[in-house]
């Protein structure tokens, strides 16, 4: 039985290419730079996006309240984990309108998923179409059925595609995106 790969494209190169290395380079040690390298340092691996609710809520009691306080008409981007929770702290501790506190939600959830697809299938990111919905991380949900390359609807290729009787496994792919 071929693969959903094989029935989607022929590769035209040997090897695929050398995965990338998780690496991060700060340019910068002014505050928004020690920020971020003190930030990349503090994270505890193997800790649930839930563990960090109270810790990061005492944080935004303390600068959420400042922000409006300076920058009244303000929009905020929330970006910490979870971010659907703290969206919505953030909402209510600021008191802006609702349309004023915005959270990414599964935008980077749907772009990993994006980037591991097409990394398997052995195409660029930009050629895949798919999303993940719900809430960020360990309860986000892959639309399989409009996962496709090119309009080529994947599951055509693969009915089983994202199911448990899926012989490709293509549900590790989502779950390498929860993971990172």
């Amino acid at each position: 039985m071929s693969s959903v790969l094989q029935k989607l494209i022929t590769p035209l190169a040997g090897s695929p290419a050398e995965p990338p290395r998780n690496k991060v380079t700060v340019v910068g040690v002014g505050q928004v730079g020690m920020a971020c390298a003190i930030s990349i340092l503090l994270r505890q691996e193997g800790e649930s996006r839930l563990n960090l609710v109270q810790r990061n809520v005492n944080v935004f009691k303390a600068i959420v309240p400042q922000i409006v306080k300076y920058s009244p008409d303000c929009t905020i981007i929330v970006v910490s984990n979870p971010v659907d929770v703290l969206t919505y702290v953030t909402w209510k501790l600021s008191g802006l309108p609702k349309h004023r506190v915005i959270g990414s939600g599964t935008n980077l959830d749907s772009a990993r998923f994006r980037y591991l697809m097409a990394e398997r299938l052995g195409i660029h990111a930009s050629s895949f179409n798919g999303w993940v919905l719900g809430e960020h991380g360990d309860t986000s949900v892959p639309v399989w059925s409009g996962a496709n390359v090119a309009g080529v609807n994947l599951q055509s290729l693969n009915p089983d595609i994202g199911t448990e009787g899926d012989e490709e496994q293509w549900t590790a792919t989502h779950k390498a995106v929860v993971e990172r």
